[in-house]
């Protein structure tokens, strides 16, 4: 996974996470929210992804 991120992505994922325990250090429940969206929102992205390469015929 780490091949695939890159330095940046790398970068992107740890201000996520530490994004989300710097609001669970207030409230958990508004975390869990938090988090749940962004996985959900991750989701919907790679289902577009995939399929507009498979569109294009390279999946």
């Amino acid at each position: 996974m780490r091949t695939n991120l890159g330095p940046l992505g790398i970068v992107g994922v740890l201000m996520l996470l530490g994004g989300i325990g710097l609001i669970a250090s207030q409230d958990w429940i508004i975390a869990a929210g938090l988090g749940l969206m962004l996985i959900g929102v991750g989701l919907v992205v790679k289902s577009l992804v995939s399929g507009m390469l498979s569109a294009w015929g390279m999946v």
